[in-house]
């Protein structure tokens, strides 16, 4: 890795963060290296330092970069949006992953931005357990980005069946954030009428409508009005239903619903075909945050394949 490498990536990031010339330079000596080493682990970054430094002195020097270097929680933002060079509306993917780090599970909640070319994480949020996110969890990683953009740069939110929930789908809602998020066929709906039924009965009789309008959750949990009236539409699949709840058209958002894959390569690039995240040992949550933020960089991927 030549050191022209290193200054010039340090002129095209100078402007967007607030560092010293000498961590700036660590910075952009740790992106290029986690490139040439195909990983993060700091021992296999410092290999690839130029010069004749001993590879023991790089290794601590980049331990105390993490150690004390406070970049903010979203400083990587603007800056990754900027090089994308993304304008108008975007379209976004949110699911989580499970890292095994030695002996640690580290979980991640994932917000990334999904185009032809890129598949690139903009915000994330450690979980501290093994479980799901939760209401809270998922409201405040769109709040977060809704601080430097407006709702209208949403083209479209795609998520997992993990993220359904009224109380999460009425926020995107009143937010004017378009989604289309893929939901169970063993979910209970209430239809406009107070009808309740799960979503397996009323896609059975083929003469039925594959897209209609519900309220998520029993008529019970929708008597308050908190959930919102929203279209379901569905599609028949080898073995299963592709359905998904949407405040959009119905046939744009299951077009557009397969690309929602793009993340799960995206989790895979990161882990086993790229950077081979899990070779860290990091496990306090800033530091893995800042590690997520320097990983963060373009990178084209394959088509998504067909929706599963």
């Amino acid at each position: 890795m030549p050191n022209r490498a290193i200054a010039a990536l340090a002129e095209i990031l100078r402007p967007g963060i607030d560092l010293s010339k000498s961590r700036l330079e660590t910075l952009c000596l740790m992106m290029l290296g986690m490139v040439s080493a195909r990983s993060v682990n700091l021992s296999h970054i410092a290999c690839e330092r130029p010069g004749t430094v001993q590879t023991a002195s790089t290794c601590r020097w980049l331990q105390r970069f993490f150690q004390h270097v406070r970049l903010g929680e979203d400083w990587a933002l603007p800056l990754l949006i900027g090089l994308l060079g993304q304008h108008g509306s975007r379209l976004f993917a949110r699911d989580r992953t499970n890292w095994q780090i030695g002996k640690s599970e580290v979980n991640f909640l994932v917000l990334a931005l999904v185009s032809r070319r890129f598949r690139v994480p903009l915000l994330w949020t450690v979980i501290e357990s093994r479980g799901c996110s939760d209401t809270a969890m998922r409201m405040t990683l769109i709040k977060r980005y809704l601080a430097y953009f407006p709702a209208t740069t949403i083209r479209l939110l795609l998520a997992d069946r993990e993220f359904a929930g009224a109380d999460w789908m009425e926020f995107l809602r009143k937010n004017n954030i378009p989604f289309a998020i893929r939901i169970r066929d063993n979910l209970r709906i209430t239809t406009g009428e107070g009808h309740e039924l799960t979503l397996r009965v009323r896609l059975r009789p083929a003469r039925r409508s594959r897209v209609f309008r519900a309220r998520p959750g029993s008529r019970e949990d929708t008597a308050p009005g908190h959930a919102p009236l929203l279209t379901i539409a569905a599609r028949p699949l080898r073995d299963d239903w592709l359905i998904v709840v949407t405040n959009v058209e119905a046939q744009i958002a299951l077009r557009t619903c397969r690309k929602r894959w793009a993340i799960k390569s995206l989790f895979g690039d990161a882990r086993t075909r790229g950077l081979n995240m899990e070779d860290t040992r990091l496990t306090d949550p800033r530091k893995l945050g800042l590690l997520m933020s320097l990983t963060a960089s373009p990178s084209p991927g394959p088509a998504a394949p067909p929706s599963r």
